[in-house]
């Protein structure tokens, strides 16, 4: 069986014996079913990976030895901020995960003139909460060892002004110019994708008039997932470590 990679939000010493988190005890105990003398993977979120022996295993905690740590080279030389239109349902989170699989380093969600997503200030933080362990989740399965930052959503037109030397782009069916047809160096990109309606004609020119550049994906329309995921690919594959 695959080594179980967990995340643990803790420093880890080699040779010291740390204690599970809930989240951590119920997925390896009580849902893997792991006992003594089984090893996982921990990270928090440094680079580096850790194994770990479990000891001390009971019903309601177990205790893990740290044998070894690791740099793991799972990160791109690519530094992409995505600045994504809030999407309703599954489709936010499906975005998030997919995006961080991809490389993703910072998520932005936006709230744009057709987001059509209306949360007060508690279920804002829950969803936050909530998207940022999908983004956990997706680390520990994609063996990412560095944990991309789910930003505290904000108006498209505070995300735009907010100074960048990055490549700024904007996915825009339109368009002229391909990710492919892009400067060939380029090591950050902030990424602008809209919701399900797309952005409309009044955000488009607020982003051009600072200096987003529009590209086009291809001949056909794309959900907003989609799109979002098809871009970080092509940027992967144009800077990035995708062959």
């Amino acid at each position: 069986m695959r080594c179980p990679r967990i995340y643990q939000n803790q420093q880890y010493t080699l040779n010291e014996t740390i204690t599970l988190d809930e989240n951590a005890l119920g997925h390896t105990i009580k849902v893997l079913r792991l006992t003594n003398g089984d090893e996982i993977t921990l990270f928090n979120g440094n680079g580096n990976d850790y194994q770990a022996q479990l000891c001390d295993v009971t019903k309601k905690s177990a205790n893990a030895l740290i044998l070894t740590s690791t740099k793991r080279a799972s990160e791109s030389p690519l530094n992409i901020h995505l600045g994504q239109g809030i999407s309703r349902g599954d489709r936010m989170d499906f975005t998030l995960q997919k995006s961080v699989e991809l490389g993703v380093n910072t998520i932005t969600p936006l709230f744009t003139e057709r987001c059509g997503v209306k949360l007060n200030k508690e279920r804002l933080a829950k969803k936050v909460e909530q998207w940022q362990k999908i983004v956990i989740s997706a680390c520990e399965q994609s063996g990412r060892s560095s944990i991309p930052e789910v930003k505290q959503p904000i108006l498209l037109s505070e995300w735009l002004a907010q100074p960048t030397q990055a490549l700024k782009l904007n996915l825009h069916p339109k368009a002229t110019h391909s990710i492919m047809s892009l400067p060939n160096e380029n090591k950050h990109v902030r990424l602008l994708v809209g919701p399900e309606g797309g952005l409309s004609d009044t955000e488009i020119t607020q982003a051009n008039n600072l200096n987003f550049i529009d590209v086009l994906l291809g001949p056909r329309v794309l959900r907003t997932e989609t799109a979002a995921l098809t871009a970080i690919t092509a940027l992967q594959c144009r800077y990035g470590d995708l062959a």
